[in-house]
């Protein structure tokens, strides 16, 4: 769901009885979040939850409507401005913190009914669908409502049609609206794992288990079971490589003196997660290993906290942000499927490379 902190005053109202207030019932009210406090006068304010996905902070708030600004695009530039009004709710100013600097609120990509794509594509007549690209600096890109996805380079890329011809399963969790997908194993340098059987399952019964995506969570974390069978096989791997000392919260870590950069980041052993279909999403250097300071290169995975915001339905492996980051990413909302492309590095671009001056409407 879309929140906006510090709502104007006055500001429009959902009414309690109507078709909004009746969606905004169904999304997802994290536990402990407080009831809405009682208007003393006026009509009833249908009451929506806002929460901060970062720390994992909720609120009681009134739904409203908020007014958007995007560009249209034929994959290659923006184009034509478009504005719309979508369904969301006000915050309180407090919900900001931690969230980045100049952030004005949050916008849920999840598979509810009033995320953000579902809006999008309800409102302005489009595919439910959207790619997401995260850079590892600079400006990334989100694109709603389907259609062509072109990367600068040498020749310029298009990526959407490939990725469409190779969808994979999205999973349904019985309780929230994350992007849940099958995970059959892991393995480092084309060596499986061993992990315990059913290790990554999703129980339809109690939600737990299973993987998800988290764009707020910064480094993929695992559950005990998975993270030290994969620390020590990727440590047993890179033994070659001189050790640093630990660094917060990284277990494993590397002189950075000692490694060698390739165009995929540093030279040391891939890891593969193993997904349904037996599909492999390749994480190389770029996306296994992390420089925290100019001496240290750390292992980017970390153990699961009950303190992390993603992990209040305790799956098993939390995708993260490092994770993702330079690479297309391509959900349908529609067919349930989701379909990535790879580090983009292997083919000379990134995800700051696509094209953001104004292009031609004709």
């Amino acid at each position: 769901m879309l929140w906006l902190a510090n709502c104007p005053t006055p500001h429009r109202i959902i009414p309690c009885v109507s078709h909004d207030c009746d969606e905004v019932s169904t999304t997802y009210r994290p536990p402990g979040c407080p009831k809405p406090s009682l208007r003393g006068d006026g009509p009833c304010a249908c009451p929506a939850y806002p929460r901060n996905p970062v720390d994992g902070r909720c609120r009681s708030d009134d739904a409203t409507t908020i007014t958007l600004a995007a560009n249209t695009t034929d994959g290659q530039n923006p184009l034509l401005p478009v504005i719309f009004r979508a369904v969301g709710s006000c915050a309180p100013g407090e919900l900001l913190e931690s969230l980045p600097a100049g952030a004005a609120g949050v916008a849920g990509l999840s598979r509810l009914p009033l995320s953000l794509p579902t809006q999008f594509a309800s409102l302005l007549k489009v595919a439910n669908e959207f790619a997401l690209c995260l850079p590892s600096g600079g400006d990334g890109v989100a694109v709603f409502g389907g259609g062509p996805f072109q990367l600068l380079a040498a020749p310029p890329v298009e990526l959407a049609e490939r990725l469409r011809e190779n969808p994979l399963p999205l999973l349904k969790h019985p309780y929230n609206g994350g992007f849940y997908f099958g995970i059959t194993g892991v393995a480092v340098n084309q060596q499986r794992v061993p992990t315990p059987d059913g290790v990554f399952d999703l129980d339809a019964g109690s939600g737990t288990g299973g993987a998800v995506f988290s764009t707020v969570t910064p480094y993929t974390a695992l559950r005990w079971d998975i993270y030290w069978p994969l620390r020590n096989a990727f440590d047993v791997a890179t033994s070659g490589i001189a050790r640093a000392d630990k660094v917060a919260q990284f277990d494993l870590c590397y002189q950075a003196s000692a490694l060698t950069v390739t165009r995929v980041g540093y030279a040391v052993a891939s890891i593969e997660l193993m997904l349904d279909g037996d599909r492999n999403w390749t994480l190389p250097g770029a996306s296994s290993l992390v420089q925290v300071n100019e001496q240290t290169v750390c292992f980017a995975f970390v153990q699961i906290s009950s303190s992390m915001p993603a992990a209040i339905d305790s799956p098993a492996v939390i995708l993260g942000g490092h994770q993702m980051e330079n690479n297309l990413l391509m959900f349908d909302l529609v067919k349930e499927t989701f379909a990535f492309s790879g580090l983009l590095l292997g083919i000379r671009t990134t995800c700051s490379n696509f094209n953001f001056t104004m292009g031609s409407s004709y």
